[in-house]
């Protein structure tokens, strides 16, 4: 009796396993911070594959379309042996309604780079493996999220796409975060790592007709402003191309994709940040696989 009920029980692990934990996962809630999740892309035959797979990380924007970030990139994801986590940062996590705290990495306690690396940690313990390194994609909030936490994090990633952001960090020790850097030590306990951010493979990309001020113009009295606020430019190519001049100004190379007659659409530049991950996949691996022979 206990034979046939310790079968049972495993069956129903294996088929609960192969129905929330593997293709299109369920969402989970963060270990470290039960406020926060995330869901999964992870290949069907994970456990058959004989190479390990590489984490992508799509980060949603200020409309929290995690799921749909998920299932645009879950193809690829299966035919390029990668896993995909895609998290959720709700919006008014103290309470207070307010939709932009992921994107500056600071609001009250919560240090959202901090979260995203224990959420990848236990995506890593889950199925075994160990995501030091992994992609990094965002789009208009999420490309806030992204330049930031590679300011912050650059040995994390071997790649980050820059979608689109409204606003921009750049690197310059003569401003305050979030226009500057200087003070970045103070906050995060970190200073711009240049040589390690030199290794990251760069992607900015932004919609031509991308041209809407409306949501990214700061206001004085707003919870965000601070002087040189929209010193970058007016538009987000505008700003987009400024952060792509800073970076390269720090010897820093960019793929810069101004994209014709697209305007603010994440999901309609997928495809491109696709390719460009594709080409980072096969150097990546093509440069493991020298080493090892």
């Amino acid at each position: 009796m206990a034979t046939s009920t310790t079968a049972a029980t495993s069956e129903q692990d294996q088929r609960g396993r192969a129905l929330y934990d593997l293709d299109r996962t369920t969402v989970f809630a963060s270990k470290a911070d039960p406020r926060f999740a995330y869901c999964l892309y992870v290949p069907p035959d994970l456990a058959e594959r004989d190479e390990k797979p590489e984490l992508i990380v799509a980060m949603h924007g200020t409309g929290r379309g995690f799921i749909g970030y998920r299932d645009a990139f879950a193809e690829f994801a299966r035919w390029h042996n990668c896993i995909v986590l895609a998290p959720l940062f709700p919006v008014g996590v103290c309470g207070d309604g307010y939709r932009d705290g992921f994107k500056y990495m600071r609001e009250g306690s919560i240090r959202y780079d901090e979260a995203l690396l224990a959420m990848v940690d236990e995506v890593g313990a889950r199925y075994g493996l160990d995501f030091h390194r992994f992609g990094l994609f965002g789009y208009s909030g999420g490309g806030h999220f992204t330049h930031r936490f590679m300011l912050l994090n650059p040995k994390r990633l071997w790649a980050a796409s820059i979608g689109a952001p409204g606003s921009v960090t750049l690197l310059d020790p003569s401003r305050d975060w979030w226009v500057g850097t200087r003070n970045l030590h103070a906050l995060f306990g970190v200073e711009p790592d240049l040589p390690a951010m030199r290794e990251v493979a760069v992607q900015m990309i932004v919609g031509a007709a991308d041209l809407d001020t409306w949501e990214i113009t700061h206001r004085e009295g707003g919870r965000n402003w601070m002087p040189g606020a929209n010193d970058a430019g007016r538009t987000r190519p505008e700003r987009l191309a400024a952060l792509r001049d800073s970076f390269a100004a720090a010897g820093i190379a960019v793929r810069f994709e101004l994209v014709p007659n697209m305007a603010h659409d994440g999901i309609r530049a997928v495809p491109r940040v696709q390719d460009f991950f594709a080409d980072i996949l096969a150097r990546r691996r093509g440069s493991a696989a020298a080493c090892a022979a």
